[in-house]
């Protein structure tokens, strides 16, 4: 029985603590900084056995090298980005299940943010780690794929069940529904979901995870019909 630890780090960041509840054991998904992994950790006595990287980018491998050096983690990432996710232990490809102790993720890739970017689906759990592909109302800034490389992956992620849970890599939700609101005004989902947001945050409470029920309801993004719409949809984001 999987148990999920939401970790703020730097400004916006989220890392993730998948900790198996029968030994105590874990995974951090995308440690931005190794200082609150560490804090979490020695104050639960977790044996943080697997760091995995959704992508390349600092703020989500920055932790990498001083949690590999204090507990002896073992780094996995996407084969392709071998050269650029510091300390990588384990190769991996697109649709492979990866196994370890009682952790089953299927590894979907998902370029568009970054052509080595990938998703962790924990399938039994019904979760999965987005990073900056997939964000609650919103989707990642395209730096290195194109349009149809982020459309074709918002479109595998959207085959999923619908309740899957969706942990991604900052909060920026609050953010993200003024522009969806903008563009979708009379989507009274989404002006609900924006209500609990406001809730949550006003309270010092994560708006992680979403559901993929609720993105594909609230979220412009997910609710764009084809690449012209999205790709118009995505330019607006950028200049909003």
């Amino acid at each position: 029985n999987m148990r999920v630890e939401v970790i703020p780090c730097l400004q916006d960041n989220y890392s993730y603590l998948i900790i198996d509840k029968s030994n105590n054991s874990a995974c951090v998904v995308d440690p931005s900084e190794a200082k609150p992994i560490m804090n979490f950790v020695e104050k639960e006595n977790i044996n943080l056995k697997y760091i995995l990287n959704t992508h390349h980018h600092f703020d989500h491998v920055g932790g990498n090298k001083n949690l590999k050096k204090k507990y002896n983690s073992v780094v996995i990432g996407f084969k392709d980005d071998a050269n650029r996710i510091p300390e990588i232990d384990i190769l991996l490809e697109d649709n492979q299940i990866w196994k370890a102790d009682n952790f089953e993720a299927k590894i979907m890739h998902i370029p568009g943010h970054t052509t080595g970017h990938i998703c962790y689906h924990f399938f039994k759990e019904k979760l999965i780690f987005t990073g900056d592909t997939l964000f609650s109302l919103g989707c990642g800034k395209l730096f290195e794929g194109t349009y149809q490389d982020m459309f074709s992956s918002l479109k595998k992620i959207k085959k999923l069940s619908q309740d899957t849970k969706i942990y991604c890599g900052h909060e920026y939700t609050l953010q993200n529904s003024k522009f969806c609101i903008e563009y979708d005004p009379e989507n009274t989902k989404l002006k609900n979901k924006i209500t609990e947001i406001k809730k949550k945050l006003q309270n010092n409470l994560p708006t992680i995870p979403s559901t993929l029920k609720d993105e594909i309801e609230c979220n412009i993004f997910l609710r764009a019909k084809d690449v012209e719409s999205f790709s118009k949809l995505r330019d607006l984001k950028d200049i909003f």
